[in-house]
């Protein structure tokens, strides 16, 4: 008996926009909040901030991220494009961060063990930062240098109690938000109408 072998088409559509715009959307609402002070924390405010923080940066990256693997891994549909590898684990990991952190908002726990959280996040931001270099992939590389600003800021705020450092991680979460929108922009123009928009 003759052994038949399933094989799927190599797509072009690979869903990085929705990791984009779901983080982006996150660095909106929490480094507005962090940067501005409005709305000014309370109970009610954590809580709403908790759920957008589950959701979209949280549930879109983890969502992206297992769908890049899985398709990458399982059935090859995104040939000739293993710096995608780095995405994978990337939405996967930082999804996966930001359901434990607006948990942690949600129901009003300490921050203080992030900044031990951020040293992971850290390597992982410098990890993106070399693979997307090196790979010539320079938009996305810029997006990897802001999460590098954030985590190695996040760092001594955290777990040095830096009050002025919650500002600075809300700006540059706002700086790397505008970003994201641009490259959630730049991806969805470039798939749906075939037109370059990547600077």
């Amino acid at each position: 008996m003759e052994t038949q072998t399933l094989t799927f088409a190599s797509s072009p559509f690979v869903p990085v926009a929705i990791g984009f715009f779901g983080l982006g959307t996150g660095y909106f609402i929490w480094g507005g909040q962090a940067l501005l002070g409005f709305p000014k924390t309370s109970p009610e405010v954590n809580r709403s901030m908790g759920l957008w923080g589950f959701w979209m940066p949280g549930f879109m990256q983890f969502l992206t991220g297992i769908y890049l693997l899985t398709g990458l891994t399982w059935f090859n549909v995104f040939r000739n494009a293993a710096p995608l590898y780095m995405a994978g684990l990337a939405f996967t990991a930082y999804g996966i961060h930001w359901f434990a952190m607006a948990h942690r908002r949600y129901i009003g726990s300490a921050a203080q063990l992030d900044g031990w959280m951020a040293i992971a996040f850290l390597f992982l931001s410098i990890l993106g930062v070399d693979v997307f270099w090196r790979s010539g992939d320079i938009p996305v590389m810029i997006i990897f240098v802001g999460l590098t600003l954030i985590y190695a800021t996040e760092v001594p705020t955290r777990l040095l109690s830096w009050n002025s450092g919650n500002r600075i991680i809300g700006l540059f979460q706002l700086i790397t938000g505008v970003w994201l929108m641009y490259c959630t922009y730049a991806v969805t123009v470039d798939l749906a109408l075939g037109a370059k928009a990547w600077i």
